[in-house]
């Protein structure tokens, strides 16, 4: 299948889960990441911030945990079409963007570009790690300028079960997918 019909379809089986089925499935999702990574106190984990109204999984619980814990967060901010990374703390204020996704006010750009994980949003990923997003390529830019030693992690409801057919020389394949019931690894010797 192509991306376009990937991104379709799992907006479309998003769209059909309850609330309900949203947080429980967030909060296994969760379960799972915390299990199999165990973060620590002094980690960095770059982490999307959930659009609500695309049923993406609750980050917010993931944020909590990493906050009460002394766990460094990052969140994406994008800025003259360029997604940064903007360090926040519990007391961090938040606007609403242009697409109606929560963003910290700030726009200092944290320069961290050794994360230990990086939770990343997507609506599709293959048995390779390929992922299908929204379709703007800011993980990708992103991915690219990071410490090859973090870890890329995407998170989704769905665990994969056919090939993305289209690709691209430019998109870089996440390290594994936590979904509510499996933790799959993409990188050999991760």
């Amino acid at each position: 299948m192509l991306k376009a019909e990937f991104r379709k379809l799992y907006l479309q089986k998003r769209k059909a889960l309850s609330n309900d089925e949203v947080f429980l499935l967030s909060e296994k999702i969760f379960e799972k990441f915390i299990d199999y990574f165990e973060p620590t106190v002094g980690h960095k984990v770059h982490i999307f911030i959930a659009l609500e109204k695309f049923n993406e999984i609750r980050t917010q619980i993931f944020i909590n945990y990493f906050l009460s814990r002394n766990i460094r967060v990052f969140v994406p901010k994008i800025i003259d079409a360029k997604m940064i990374s903007v360090e926040i703390f519990s007391e961090t204020k938040f606007s609403i963007n242009k697409w109606g996704l929560s963003e910290p006010i700030s726009n200092k750009n944290s320069e961290v570009l050794d994360f230990d994980f990086v939770i990343t949003p997507l609506l599709y990923c293959d048995k390779n790690g390929n992922r299908v997003g929204y379709g703007k390529g800011f993980y990708d830019t992103f991915f690219e300028n990071i410490s090859k030693e973090s870890k890329k992690i995407g998170v989704n409801y769905f665990n994969p079960n056919l090939m993305i057919d289209d690709v691209w020389v430019k998109d870089i394949p996440l390290d594994y997918l936590v979904t509510p019931t499996d933790v799959l690894s993409f990188s050999k010797g991760l």
